[in-house]
C-alpha cells in the first residue's frame, strides 16, 4: 500500500468521483490518479442546474465547481473526459476504455479502482419519448438544451412529469420564466417520499400559483406534431396536456452494467454493495455516489440514496482508503434532504411513517405546529414538524418539516441527534440558541420532543392524523364553537364541542368510562384537555396528533 507509483483509477466525476480524486491526492502526493469521465465536464453543481435554467444563477461558469484544468493543475490529476470505461478485468486489474472522440479503445491498469458511474434519468418506454422538445436533466449538456428550448419557446407552456425534488425545482423555475406549467405525478401526492399531510400545503400553493396538478395519473405517451416535435403528453386517464417543453423528472436508475459485467455484487437495495470503507466484494474496487449502497441509519439495512451529500462523503472515504489502505468508516446515511418550492420549504431526514409502515418497522409520531421564531417578533411564520421515534426506547427515527425560514436548521439539528443515536428525551434537553428574531425559548424541536416524551412517559397518548376515527365512542373538540363551524373535524360524526375553558365545569356531560379522543386546532389545547380529563377520572383518553389542522391535510387519503 506504500508504493509511491500506485495507480488509482476513478470512473466518473461529479460529487463522488471528484471528491475521491481530490482526497486521494491529499493523502498520497506520489500516486498516479486517473479520472475517466464520459461527458465533457468532470465536476459541476448538478443541484444548481434548475436555478441556471430559471435565471437565479445568472452565469453558467458558476456551475463549474472544479474545471478539468484546475483539477490537473492543483491536484495533478490525469483527467480524461469523453472517455468511457466499458469493461473491467478484475484478474488482470485493467479497465478497457473507449475514447468517444477518436472511436478507439485501449487498456489501463490499476492498483485501486473507484466506481462513481452515477445514475441515469428514467425515460419510460412510451411513444414520443425521444421527440425534440422532451428533456431530462442530468448534466450540463442537458441544461444547455433545456435552457435553449425555454429561451426560444413561443408557446410558454410546459409539462413536468414527476413531482420529486428536481421536478418541483423545475416547476418553480419555469413559472419564474413565465410559463404556464402542468405537473403530472403517478403517486397521489407531490414529494412521494414524504408523509402526505406534510406536503399538502405546498400542493395548495402550487395551485394558487396557477400550476395544474395531475396527481395519481402517470404518463402514457408524448404527443407530437406533424414535424415530430413534442406538443404535449397524454396521461393514463386520457387527459391531454399541451406543452412545447416536456421535462421528465420521473427518477433515476443506477448505472450498474459496468459493475455487473465484472461480477461485482449488487446489494439488496439495488446499488453496488459496499462495506464501511466503500469497498465492493473485490477489495481493490470501491463504489461511491448514486450507484452505491450505504448503511441506512434508522434500519441498519443497505440502501441506495441518490443525494449529493452522501456521494461527497463516500468519495472522500474511498479516495483515502484507496490511497493509504485506511480511513475512517463511512457513517450511516439518513437521507437528509430539502427542497424549496416558491415560498415554502420541505425537508426530511430518516424514516417517515409511510416508510416505517411499509417496512413493518414499529414507529410512533407526533406533529406540532410552532412558529419559526418568537411570535411577538415581526415576521413569525409556522413550521409544521413531524417527529418519528421508536415506541419503546424513544430513539429518533426520522423527522419532516414544512414551512419557510428555519425549516433547514430544525431538520439539521434532528439529523445531528440521530447521527449520535439520540432519543426524543435528548432533543427535549438540547440547549439551542434563542433570541426573538431567530427562535423561541421552546423551539419547535423542543415542542415535538416534549410531545413525544409525554407519550413515552404515559402522560398522553396520540392517534395518528390519518387514523380512522369513525367508530370513536366519544370525540370531544375543545375549540370554540366558531372555530368548529369554520373547520369541522373531518371523518367524525357526532363530535361533542366543549371549549377548553369550559371543560372542567362541563366534564359531567361526558361519559368517563367511554373511550375518548380530544382534539383542537394544532394539539396544544387538546393536551391540556387530555391531562384534565384523565385526572377527573377519564382513563381512556387520547389526543389527535397535530389537531384538526394536520387532520384536514391527511384526511384526503381516506377511502
Amino acid at each position: 500500500m506504500s508504493d509511491s507509483q500506485r495507480t488509482i483509477v476513478i470512473v466518473g466525476g461529479v460529487a463522488g468521483g471528484a471528491s475521491a480524486a481530490a482526497r486521494a491526492r491529499r493523502i498520497d502526493e506520489h500516486a498516479r490518479i486517473i479520472l475517466f469521465e464520459k461527458d465533457e465536464h468532470v465536476s459541476f453543481a448538478n443541484c444548481g442546474l434548475p436555478y441556471y435554467i430559471g435565471g437565479e444563477i445568472a452565469e453558467r461558469k458558476k456551475l463549474l465547481v472544479a474545471p478539468r484544468e484546475m483539477l490537473a493543475a492543483r491536484f495533478n490529476l490525469d483527467v480524461r473526459t469523453r472517455q468511457e470505461v466499458i469493461r473491467i478485468d478484475r484478474e488482470a486489474k485493467t479497465v478497457s476504455v473507449r475514447d468517444l472522440n477518436a472511436g478507439s479503445e485501449y487498456e489501463q491498469s490499476y492498483d485501486a479502482l473507484i466506481l462513481a458511474p452515477g445514475a441515469a434519468p428514467l425515460v419510460p418506454p412510451i411513444d414520443g419519448a425521444t421527440a425534440p422538445g422532451v428533456f431530462t436533466l442530468r448534466n450540463l449538456d442537458d441544461t444547455d438544451r433545456i435552457k435553449a428550448a425555454v429561451d426560444a419557446s413561443g408557446q410558454e407552456r410546459a409539462v413536468v412529469v414527476g413531482a420529486g425534488y428536481i421536478g418541483l425545482e423545475m416547476v418553480e423555475q419555469l413559472v419564474h420564466r413565465g410559463f404556464q406549467v402542468a405537473l403530472a405525478e403517478l403517486q397521489p401526492q407531490i414529494l412521494p417520499l414524504f408523509d402526505p399531510e406534510m406536503v399538502q400545503p405546498i400542493e395548495q400553493d402550487l395551485r394558487k400559483r396557477g400550476v395544474a396538478l395531475h396527481l395519481g395519473d402517470g404518463i402514457e405517451a408524448i404527443l407530437t406534431g406533424p414535424d415530430g416535435q413534442a406538443r404535449g403528453i397524454r396521461l393514463k386517464s386520457g387527459t391531454e396536456l399541451e406543452a412545447g417543453v416536456v421535462i421528465l423528472g420521473i427518477g433515476v436508475r443506477p448505472l450498474l452494467d459496468l459493475a455487473r459485467g465484472a461480477g461485482i455484487e449488487v446489494g439488496p437495495g439495488g446499488g453496488i454493495g459496499t462495506d464501511e470503507f466503500m469497498r465492493t466484494n473485490d477489495p481493490s474496487i470501491y463504489a461511491v455516489g448514486d450507484a452505491a449502497e450505504y448503511r441506512y441509519g434508522p434500519t441498519g439495512a443497505p440502501m441506495r440514496i441518490a443525494l449529493a451529500g452522501p456521494a461527497n462523503r463516500s468519495g472522500r472515504i474511498a479516495g483515502e482508503h484507496a490511497a493509504s489502505g485506511r480511513s475512517r468508516p463511512m457513517a450511516d446515511v439518513l437521507g437528509t434532504a430539502i427542497v424549496r418550492v416558491f415560498d415554502r420549504v420541505a425537508a426530511m431526514t430518516g424514516l417517515t411513517m409511510t416508510l416505517a409502515r411499509r417496512l413493518g418497522r414499529p414507529a410512533r409520531s407526533v406533529v406540532v405546529v410552532a412558529n419559526n421564531h418568537a411570535g411577538y417578533y415581526p415576521g413569525a411564520e409556522p413550521i409544521t414538524l413531524k417527529l418519528v421515534y421508536e415506541p419503546e426506547t424513544g430513539r429518533v427515527l426520522g423527522a419532516q418539516a414544512m414551512g419557510g425560514e428555519g425549516v433547514d436548521k430544525r431538520i439539521d439539528v434532528i439529523a445531528t441527534a440521530m447521527h449520535f443515536g439520540g432519543s426524543v428525551a435528548d432533543l427535549a434537553g438540547l440547549d439551542l440558541a434563542y433570541a426573538p428574531p431567530f427562535g423561541a425559548a421552546k423551539d419547535p424541536v423542543h415542542m415535538a420532543a416534549f410531545a413525544a416524551c409525554n407519550q413515552l412517559d404515559g402522560l398522553t397518548d396520540f392517534v395518528e392524523p390519518d387514523a380512522d376515527l369513525s367508530g370513536t365512542p366519544q370525540f370531544v373538540d375543545v375549540r370554540t364553537a366558531r372555530e368548529v363551524a369554520d373547520l369541522p373535524f373531518p371523518g367524525v360524526k357526532n363530535a361533542i364541542n366543549i371549549p377548553l375553558d369550559e371543560l372542567r365545569q362541563r366534564a359531567g356531560e361526558l361519559d368517563p368510562t367511554a373511550e375518548t379522543v380530544v382534539s383542537c386546532r394544532t394539539g396544544v389545547r387538546s393536551h391540556v384537555a387530555l391531562r384534565m380529563l384523565r385526572q377527573l377520572g377519564f382513563e381512556r383518553v387520547k389526543a389527535t396528533s397535530g389537531g384538526v389542522l394536520i387532520r384536514q391535510r391527511a384526511w384526503r387519503e381516506q377511502p
